[in-house]
């Protein structure tokens, strides 16, 4: 809704700080905003809040030393996002302990923090902790957030304390909260500055003013399909964990001036596909240890299958160094003789002792649509719905569609690199490797699954949405997932971490911006 507004336009609600998500970034940005003494609007499209945030872990990246940190995020960005801005997040990732502390007052809840490498062995890599809610008294997670289940089960979820503890803070301040109220358009002025926003609530569209400014924090586009074929190279792509992330802030931003960035990478595994087609989620494989190239893997931890393509050949490291970030990527191949994605879907091979080592998918999702007893029972029951069983690898190779030849030539390799302890072709792990030889063998298919997306505004140091010419747009931020920094490897927490840090810089920058509509003396 562009142009000019002053003196035309009617207001529906006035507030000073307008906050468009209740993830983390969102109640984060509400309450620093509220601290700063602004009336707060704090807005969620969905039935309940939490978004993607509170199916997380609940492992919040912390830094000891904010120039190791940095230098560490500078190889994991490869060039695509300014030093400053993520030296911004550096410093912010050594105040995260201590915010923990201050919010965890409110529900007399515990923090508890570990040290944590990096993911890779970049410089800086050991500065990094996690920080999290460690325990919540009187806190009965499955009976507050019967919607929600993580890859762990929900009474064990530190990603659902962790949202728990942000609703106590919510709810000790002036902060309104607006749920099943989607942000639609920004209401901008004559020189391009925001002004308020137009929301579809449950009483109809209101157009609210916003005196100091918006704070985007509405998540990615891992579910809008539109975006994903306009950005992604590969398709399909499942839907982890979220129906909420479909964009909306990414369109507001655009329709406001805004540039984008890192749209392509995503946090992708490789997943299985429910067996009730009208379930919209991916199932995520049984979440691994996460190891460091260079660092002796652990040797208890065993990956019971491989992956295959459409024509029954192994063509990457099924258990790479951090597999919920990356393992998805080698699927995207396309193939211009068959006009098609060889590796979309591929296929998970495993024989009968790997098949009882555990589980295989692990559910996650924030719906109050669905529920699941998470329990080792009801996973294999589940499971026993996706995989196929055969007595020989020929059936097995039948039922797949393959040449029998060619998975037999495959497996037979695989075994073999299994005997002498080192896989020559892909450098999986080696204590990970099991051979594929006792009969009954199993097959399931599996696909592209994106947790979430990183891409979306540019923002600065400050959480300013940036147009096409660095630029800001005054009046406009965005925290979070939406527009993160990442733009090539991700470190396992750094999402949330931006979630506490951009939501705290977004929401002190507006509350130090006079308002718009201040007479002039």
């Amino acid at each position: 809704m562009a142009g000019d507004q002053v003196g035309t336009q009617s207001w529906d609600g006035c507030f000073d700080i307008v906050v468009v998500g209740y993830g983390y970034a969102g109640g984060v940005a509400a309450i620093e905003a509220s601290e700063a003494g602004c009336s707060v609007l704090l807005l969620e499209k969905m039935s309940d809040p939490g978004g993607i945030s509170i199916c997380s872990g609940g492992n919040v990246r912390a830094a000891e030393n904010a120039d190791e940190a940095f230098a560490y995020l500078k190889e994991t960005c490869a060039g695509t996002t300014p030093d400053d801005v993520l030296k911004a997040l550096a410093v912010g990732m050594t105040e995260v302990v201590g915010y923990f502390e201050w919010l965890a007052e409110a529900s007399g809840a515990e923090v508890g923090y570990r040290a944590n490498p990096g993911n890779y062995p970049f410089p800086g890599a050991e500065t990094f902790g996690y920080a999290s809610i460690a325990s919540v008294p009187d806190y009965d997670a499955a009976a507050r957030y019967p919607h929600v289940n993580s890859y762990v089960p929900i009474h064990r979820a530190a990603g659902a304390r962790l949202f728990k503890v942000l609703e106590d803070n919510i709810a000790q301040r002036d902060v309104t909260v607006w749920l099943e109220s989607a942000a639609k358009r920004l209401i901008t002025g004559p020189t391009g500055e925001v002004r308020g926003l137009t929301v579809d609530t449950r009483d109809g569209a209101k157009d609210i003013k916003a005196r100091k400014g918006v704070v985007l924090a509405c998540g990615g586009f891992e579910a809008d399909p539109d975006l994903q074929l306009q950005h992604w190279p590969e398709q399909p792509v499942l839907l982890a964990a979220f129906r909420g992330s479909t964009g909306d802030g990414i369109r507001m931003a655009q329709d406001a001036g805004a540039a984008l960035w890192h749209m392509w990478n995503y946090h992708g595994v490789y997943g299985f596909r429910h067996p009730d087609p009208d379930y919209p989620y991916g199932l995520r494989p049984k979440r691994l240890p996460d190891w460091v190239p260079g660092k002796p893997p652990r040797n208890d931890v065993k990956m019971p299958w491989i992956v295959v393509d459409r024509q029954g050949r192994r063509y990457m490291n099924e258990y790479p160094p951090y597999m919920q970030d990356t393992s998805a990527r080698p699927m995207s191949l396309y193939d211009t003789h068959t006009q098609s994605y060889p590796r979309i879907p591929s296929y998970v091979v495993l024989d009968d002792p790997a098949r009882r080592t555990w589980p295989l998918c692990s559910p996650t999702f924030n719906d109050r649509r669905f529920s699941f007893e998470y329990s080792e029972d009801s996973l294999r029951a589940l499971e026993d719905r996706i995989v196929t069983k055969a007595e020989s690898l020929s059936d097995l190779a039948s039922h797949m569609g393959l040449e029998k030849r060619v998975l037999s030539e495959t497996i037979e390799r695989w075994n073999a690199m299994c005997d002498v302890g080192h896989d020559d072709d892909f450098g999986r792990p080696p204590p990970s490797m099991m051979k594929i030889e006792t009969p009954p063998f199993y097959c399931a298919e599996v696909w592209p699954v994106c947790s979430n997306t990183h891409g979306g505004p540019v923002h600065n140091v400050h959480q300013q949405v940036l147009n096409a010419f660095d630029e800001p747009i005054p009046r406009l931020y965005a925290a979070g997932e939406l527009g993160g920094v990442f733009g090539h490897l991700y470190l396992g927490g750094g999402n949330m971490a931006e979630c506490f840090v951009g939501g705290w810089t977004a929401a002190r920058h507006a509350a130090r911006m006079d308002p718009w509509d201040r007479p002039e003396s």
